[in-house]
C-alpha cells in the first residue's frame, strides 16, 4: 500500500478544500496549523468564509461567488509552497482554568485514580501539572479539546455517557482533557469542575479558548470556587 504524500489538498465541495498536514496528533503540528491559518486569512482576504483547523487537517471554505475551486486551491497551493512554522505559537497566550477537583463535581476521580494506581491527590497533581495545547474546537460551542494528557491518566470514555453534564465539568478521554462550556450530554471521565466561562455570546471570538492556546488547570478549594462564581453543586449521577 502506498502511503498518502503529505500535505494533501481534499475536496470538500464547491466552496471548500480541506488542508491535509499531518498523519498523526503531535503538538509539534502547532506552529504549522497556526502558520497555515495565518497564511490562509492573507490569502483569501475578502473571500475567505471560515477556517476550520483540527489535529492535523484544516478545513478551508471560501465564497464560491468570489472564486472558483480551482483558483481556491491554486491560492492554497501556493500558501503550502511557501509555509514556514508559526515562530510565535510558543508564545501563544496562557489560559489559567481555575477548577475545583472533587468527586462531588468530578464522579470519576476516586475511579480514575484506582485505574492509574496513584492517589486522588496525585492525580490532581498530575493533571494540573501539564500545560496543554487546544487542539481544535468543536462538538459544542466553545468546547476545546486539549492535549495531551500523561499516558497513566489516560482512559476511555464513559459506556454509558450522561445525558446532562454540568457547565464547568473537567474531563479526560483517551489521551485528551477538557472542560464542558455549556450543560450538555457527553462520556468524559470527569474530575472536576471550573469556574472559568467557557462560552459568552457576549465576548469577541465566544469562546475563551482558541486553538493554538495553551492551557493550565489550577486547583482551587470549594470556598476559592464558589467565590470565582463556580457552580458547586454535586452531581447526581444520572446516565
Amino acid at each position: 500500500m502506498t502511503a498518502m504524500r503529505l500535505p494533501r489538498l481534499e475536496s470538500a465541495g464547491l466552496d471548500g478544500w480541506l488542508v491535509r498536514l499531518f498523519a498523526e496528533i503531535d503538538e509539534a503540528n502547532m506552529p504549522w496549523l497556526t502558520a497555515l491559518i495565518r497564511d490562509c486569512e492573507a490569502a483569501f482576504g475578502a473571500a475567505l468564509v471560515d477556517l476550520v483547523p483540527s489535529y492535523t487537517t484544516l478545513l478551508v471554505v471560501f465564497d464560491p461567488l468570489a472564486l472558483s475551486p480551482g483558483e481556491a486551491r491554486r491560492r492554497l497551493a501556493d500558501v503550502l509552497a511557501s509555509l514556514r512554522p508559526d515562530e510565535a505559537a510558543e508564545g501563544a497566550p496562557l489560559r489559567e482554568l481555575p477548577t475545583w477537583y472533587d468527586p462531588a463535581v468530578g464522579p470519576e476521580l476516586a475511579r480514575l485514580a484506582e485505574r492509574s494506581g496513584l492517589s486522588v491527590e496525585q492525580v490532581v497533581e498530575c493533571h494540573s501539572a501539564a500545560t496543554y495545547r487546544v487542539f481544535a474546537l468543536g462538538f459544542a460551542p466553545g468546547f476545546a479539546f486539549m492535549g495531551s494528557v500523561e499516558e497513566r491518566l489516560a482512559c476511555p470514555r464513559l459506556e454509558t455517557p450522561r445525558k446532562r453534564v454540568p457547565a464547568g465539568s473537567v474531563g479526560i478521554a483517551g489521551r485528551q482533557t477538557a472542560a464542558y462550556p455549556l450543560v450538555s450530554p457527553g462520556g468524559w471521565n470527569l474530575i472536576g469542575r471550573t469556574a472559568a466561562v467557557l462560552f459568552d455570546r457576549d465576548r469577541e471570538g465566544f469562546s475563551l479558548l482558541q486553538v493554538g492556546d495553551r492551557v493550565r488547570f489550577v486547583p482551587v478549594t470549594r470556598d476559592e470556587f464558589a467565590r470565582l462564581g463556580g457552580d458547586d453543586t454535586a452531581m447526581e449521577d444520572k446516565r
